[in-house]
């Protein structure tokens, strides 16, 4: 029975190709994949419903952030400023936070194109709440 890695099987793989386990930047048949996003913090992690009102910047904290990552909060995508692949921004308004409570907030990343080749690519992070007063 021949070898498998990362659900495949390396007698379908040229004879060349060599596959240094299921890290997606080590597989070359990975090159376009994605990371799935980390979060971990949220700044402020508290706001007053007045600060929303006034349109205030929340700042998601994390890792593995790329330029199409994007901040969802209560399941809407917002337009997203990727500062650094640890750092999102992201500017709340009525629009998407109607008062307060309790408001939960993820990063998205789409996948990239590499296809069905045993690559993991985008997807979400866990929820964070925001607490708005």
């Amino acid at each position: 029975m021949p070898s498998r890695t990362c659900g495949r099987s390396l007698a379908a793989l040229p004879a060349l190709l060599f596959l240094a386990g299921c890290n997606n930047t080590l597989n070359p048949l990975c090159g376009s994949a994605r990371p799935a996003p980390l979060i971990g913090s949220l700044s402020p992690s508290t706001m007053s419903f007045a600060q929303v009102q006034q349109g205030s910047v929340l700042i998601v904290n994390g890792s593995q952030f790329v330029s199409s990552s994007e901040v969802v909060i209560n399941a809407q995508p917002l337009s997203t400023t990727v500062v650094s692949s640890q750092q999102l921004k992201v500017t709340l308004t009525t629009g998407v936070i109607s008062g307060s409570g309790s408001v939960n907030v993820t990063v998205h990343t789409p996948s990239g194109n590499s296809g069905d080749l045993g690559c993991l690519s985008g997807g979400n992070s866990s929820v964070l709440a925001l607490t708005v007063n």
